[in-house]
């Protein structure tokens, strides 16, 4: 017995395996279909600086651009942005760049803004960003290097340069914040608004 009630399956425009983990976990029936746009020049072009307009904007191309190709299917975008006062985090490229941004964190509490948006035929329908804080323990490079060496590849995946469903739990003293939040999906205010719409049959 399924609790979707859409008439077709929800799209999750977006490649990140704890998203769609989430949507799974909650039931949710859907397919998932990345959005291929330009990230840094859309905020570039935007001249945002505020982390969380910056995650919400990004959010929003992403599910119009999707939901563009998929006409009258409802899209959910995602956007995650890292944040040390005015200096903002990307994905790191390599090892030695995931390195240098675990020794700027360490000891640091960070924000991360996840921003969530759902459209329909290229129009926004819902928009979310909620807030987490993340306080990272004091890290020596000998710490650093262990953590890279167990975490491998998979650094390069996450602004930040940890994942908190797996070994970058180990990075952190204090986290205060919504798990789903840290996890990229704001998800109790999405299924809200997917029940607001009659899609959800809880």
């Amino acid at each position: 017995m399924t609790i979707w009630r859409g008439e077709q399956p929800l799209i999750l425009a977006s490649q990140s395996a704890a998203r769609r983990m989430l949507l799974a976990g909650a039931g949710i029936t859907f397919d998932a279909a990345p959005a291929d746009i330009d990230e840094r020049g859309i905020q570039q072009r935007s001249n945002l600086t505020a982390p969380g307009d910056i995650a919400a904007l990004l959010a929003e191309q992403k599910a119009a651009f999707v939901s563009l190709r998929h006409p009258g299917r409802y899209v959910v975008g995602a956007d995650q942005t890292l944040s040390v006062g005015d200096r903002l985090f990307n994905k790191p490229t390599g090892r030695d760049q995931a390195a240098q941004q675990l020794r700027d964190l360490s000891g640091k509490t960070h924000e991360l803004h996840s921003a969530i948006a759902v459209a329909c035929d290229g129009a926004t329908l819902f928009s979310h960003v909620s807030v987490a804080h993340m306080t990272m323990r004091q890290l020596d490079d000998a710490a650093i290097d262990a953590y890279l060496d167990a975490a491998g590849d998979r650094v390069t995946t996450s602004v930040g340069a940890y994942q908190l469903e797996g070994l970058g739990v180990h990075l952190f003293e204090l986290i205060e914040g919504d798990h789903f939040t840290i996890l990229g999906l704001p998800l109790l205010p999405l299924l809200k608004f997917l029940r607001g719409e009659g899609m959800i049959g809880i």
